[in-house]
């Protein structure tokens, strides 16, 4: 195999799996002397063009890690708002309940993760994005929820809209 067909197949592969939403850092804001940091970023839903979320999430300073020990981890507190912020159009995304991860980032060094999963409601026409945390071992019951109304708003479904 050339690495020209590797490269075309990897890209090919690569497009076949839907890959979580990239984070931008918009914005941080420092909270003590410590060097403790609240962090702010814009995540854009990667099925849902024209919606954006903003992701708050703590990060600890090495001085505190050293000081309180406990040194791989952030705390599980975070919030998210979701707005429109342009014409939206809707892929291909996950009608159950259970809805779909579109967002995922670390908050310890292996089990710890910061998620945000997107759920349709069908019946109020709206989009639900959650914010919570995901351990292996307790979860956590810290959790943010926003939504963004789709009633009376121009919304393309690239698949036709669900029935």
């Amino acid at each position: 195999m050339t690495s020209a067909t590797r490269l075309l197949a990897a890209g090919l592969l690569a497009t076949t799996f839907a890959l979580p939403a990239a984070a931008e850092n918009v914005g941080q804001v420092g909270v003590d002397w410590l060097g403790n940091d609240i962090r702010i970023d814009a995540v854009m839903d990667p099925e849902v063009q024209g919606v954006t979320c903003h992701v708050t999430y703590f990060d600890r300073s090495v001085v505190d890690r050293l000081k309180n020990g406990n040194w791989f981890e952030d705390p599980s507190n975070n919030a998210i708002a979701c707005q429109q912020t342009g014409p939206i159009t809707i892929g291909d995304i996950e009608l159950s309940s259970d809805g779909e991860e579109v967002f995922r980032e670390g908050l310890s060094l292996v089990w710890k993760k910061l998620v945000v999963t997107r759920i349709y409601d069908k019946t109020n026409n709206t989009l639900i994005y959650l914010a919570h945390s995901r351990e292996l071992t307790d979860g956590s019951a810290k959790m943010s929820i926003s939504t963004v109304p789709l009633f009376n708003e121009p919304v393309t479904w690239k698949n036709g809209p669900p029935k």
